[in-house]
């Protein structure tokens, strides 16, 4: 049987979500705790990466396993985590439903401040300059007219496309946070991050939202803008078929 399970966490203390091999990662606490509680090896295959320090309120990731589930495996398998790890749920989905490949969207939102908050030092980006969210929004806006991200993506990388179709990016005030919220098909690595830094230049004046299609254009990743601090940076959300569960 197949399974998704649906889990949050804290990046701060991992170097993302992908196991490596002389580092921590969410990936192998929870391959690990999940496996001890099963009695078998277990292999997770995630909705994606995160990059380290970045933090997940949903993430997904499926794996198999010939026997049912215990009726408790979530509270037992929380129990087991540490407490920047927590599982939500566990759901049987068709044999070959994949974490990954069968994601319809996925959301990012990106927290910052402009002042100074001791709270928040380790969850949130602390811009001190006066940021222009008016002009900001109208650069953001402009996201959606393009296909071809290539300027926000971690150079090196191994992907064969950097064709993403994004469908929301914002910011929005709540209460004394500034969030940008991005939902796209699929995200590029260090994308979001790079989107978020490319926006702060357009806010301090540095850039005008039109400039934001000249970069897109080039193509060329030391055209944008710097990338924004993880720890500002949190997956919400991903959405798949409702016909992938099969328990109703």
């Amino acid at each position: 049987m197949r399974y998704f399970l649906e889990f949050a966490y804290l990046g701060t203390a991992y170097h993302g979500w992908q196991r490596q091999p002389n580092a921590l990662s969410v990936q192998e606490v929870l391959e690990d705790c999940t496996g001890t509680l099963l009695g078998a090896k277990i292999d997770l295959v995630g909705a994606g990466r995160t990059d380290t320090g970045v933090h997940a309120r949903k993430m997904v990731a499926h794996f198999d396993r010939p026997e049912p589930l215990p009726e408790d495996f979530v509270e037992r398998l929380n129990a087991f985590l540490p407490r920047d790890i927590g599982v939500a749920g566990v759901r049987p989905v068709t044999p070959d439903a994949h974490a990954r490949f069968d994601a319809l969207s996925r959301t990012y939102r990106y927290e910052l401040v402009q002042h100074k908050d001791p709270f928040r030092i380790d969850s949130a980006h602390w811009v001190q300059r006066p940021l222009d969210f008016g002009a900001m929004n109208r650069a953001a806006a402009l996201l959606l007219e393009f296909t071809d991200f290539k300027c926000f993506s971690r150079s090196n990388t191994d992907v064969k496309t950097y064709t993403c179709t994004i469908r929301e990016a914002r910011w929005e005030a709540e209460g004394d946070l500034w969030v940008f919220t991005i939902t796209a098909d699929r995200f590029l690595r260090n994308m979001v991050r790079a989107v978020v830094g490319t926006l702060l230049q357009v806010g301090k004046g540095q850039l005008q939202p039109e400039d934001v299609k000249a970069i897109i254009k080039s193509r060329d990743r030391s055209e944008a803008g710097a990338s924004v601090p993880a720890k500002g940076l949190y997956l919400t959300d991903i959405v798949y078929p409702e016909g992938i569960y099969t328990d109703g």
